[in-house]
This record gives structure tokens, sequence and C-alpha cells, in this order.
């Protein structure tokens, strides 16, 4: 179950990164792609339900987050460096245990989000949100505990002009 989940999770993180056809959008070149994903938070949606969210590190490492298909419980993923890597022509991903590394097309939506795909294979593609999680901190409810009377534990060493 681990390695499927892990399989996937690189496929929808790569294809998330390295996206499919939009008419408006932007086509990026690898080195572009790089510049625009690495190190940055991304929310993912997924054409057959699939949501999440994760990262891509410098070293092609991946951190993140996955529900298939939108149900079930979102489950942890990491994959090792350099299971994402980019050279002059394309984005593509090494996963042991395949006998292909599948590469990937990023095309830029606006200055926050982006569509990928693996090359050959536009209709799967992932929608790609970046989040700021500082953001969430401020912008979320804030929950404060029931208000308690304070009461003065502190001893008196001296009595009250009262006394």
């Amino acid at each position: 179950m681990s390695v499927r989940v892990a399989v996937v999770s690189a496929c929808v993180l790569g294809a998330g990164l390295f996206g499919a056809g939009l008419a408006t959008a932007e086509e990026l070149s690898p080195e572009q792609a790089r510049a625009f994903v690495v190190g940055k938070l991304f929310s993912y949606t997924c054409f057959e339900g699939t949501v999440g969210q994760g990262r891509i590190f410098p070293d092609g490492s991946v951190v993140g987050t996955i529900k298939m298909h939108g149900t079930g419980e979102m489950r942890f993923a990491a994959l090792p460096a350099g299971t994402i890597h980019v050279d002059n022509s394309s984005v593509c991903a090494h996963l042991s245990g395949l006998p292909i590394s599948p590469c990937f097309r990023v095309q830029k939506i606006d200055y926050r989000s982006f569509r990928g795909s693996v090359y050959g294979m536009g209709f799967a593609y992932c929608d790609f949100y970046q989040r700021n999680p500082r953001s969430q901190l401020i912008s979320g409810p804030v929950e404060t505990p029931a208000a308690t009377p304070v009461t003065n534990t502190r001893p008196s060493l001296r009595p009250s002009l009262d006394q």
C-alpha cells in the first residue's frame, strides 16, 4: 500500500509540479518551472478527485499529503532526494521500481498557480495553488480559552492598615 501511495504521490506532485494544457496558460521551460515551484507550498486538486498539498525541495525530494480520489484519510508522503529532477529538456520523476521515469509539463496559470500533467496525457492533470502557511496562522478564527478569574495567591507580608 505504501508503494502505491509513493508512486501516486510522485506522479501527482510531479505532474502538478510540471503540468498540462490551458489555452491561456504560459508553458514554462524546465528551469522556469523549477524556479516557480521549488521550495513553495502548494495545495493541489486533480481531475479524478485526488487532493493534498506538498513541497518539492531543491534536492528533488518531495514532502506532502495526499488523499486518493478525495476519499479516505489524508496520508503523509515523503519521497527521497533525486525523485524530481530537471535536465535541459524536461522535468522528470525517478521512482525506484518503475520501468520508466515519467516527464511533466508545467503551465503557469497566474503568479500563484499552475497546471501539471504527464507528457502525452493532457487529460490527466492536477491544478496547484500556492499556499502561505504563515497567513493561515493569522487568517483563521482565533480560539481563546474561557476567562477564569485570577485570584491573588501571593502571601501578605504585612497586615493591612485596617487591622
